[in-house]
């Protein structure tokens, strides 16, 4: 699963790109009286998009990606997100930015550990906190006051053909914090 244009580097992220699909997810959400836990499965699709240069000095490399999630209980979606991976490889930094059709928009940096350049599998680490001055996380007034996103932390490993991630989203909802 890699790009088919040669001259763009997209490091870590080359890997990602094509269709990924899982039926092994486990989500568990708040709920006014606990947690609720539904097993799921998913698609995402990562595509190469090219560069993106910034004032001439940062390029980006870029892949954007959809990510639906349906509950196998009903078959309902009941997660829709959609974004950018960006990799700056002058700076070695991964970026992760994500909108949910919630009114919540994250934009998560970090790194990865290095292994694409040896062949092996790779992990990328990204984490976003509430008012961070560089990786932050942007929302509605009715989602802070009601269901603040406090945090985001992503961790995924890709593997081969295999892709596997952890991703936490801390919140403040139901008068507690969750995550």
């Amino acid at each position: 699963m890699t790009d088919e244009n040669p001259e763009i580097d997209y490091g870590p992220l080359a890997g990602l790109i094509g269709t990924w699909m899982g039926d092994k997810g486990l989500d568990v959400s708040p709920e006014p009286d606990g947690t609720e836990e539904s097993d799921y499965y998913e698609t995402i699709v990562f595509e190469a998009t090219g560069v993106a240069e910034n004032a001439e000095l940062q390029r980006l490399a870029t892949v954007r990606y959809l990510q639906i999630v349906t509950r196998k209980s009903n078959d309902e979606v009941f997660h829709d997100q959609t974004g950018y991976w960006m990799w700056d490889g002058a700076a070695g930094v991964v970026m992760q930015s994500l909108t949910i059709p919630r009114a919540v928009c994250v934009l998560a940096g970090g790194t990865h550990d290095g292994a694409s350049d040896k062949g092996g599998p790779v992990t990328i680490q990204v984490a976003a906190k509430l008012d961070d001055p560089d990786w932050g996380l942007v929302q509605s007034p009715f989602m802070r006051d009601k269901a603040s996103t406090l945090a985001f932390d992503h961790r995924l490993t890709i593997d081969g053909d295999k892709l596997t991630y952890n991703e936490t989203t801390l919140l403040d909802i139901y008068g507690r914090h969750f995550g």
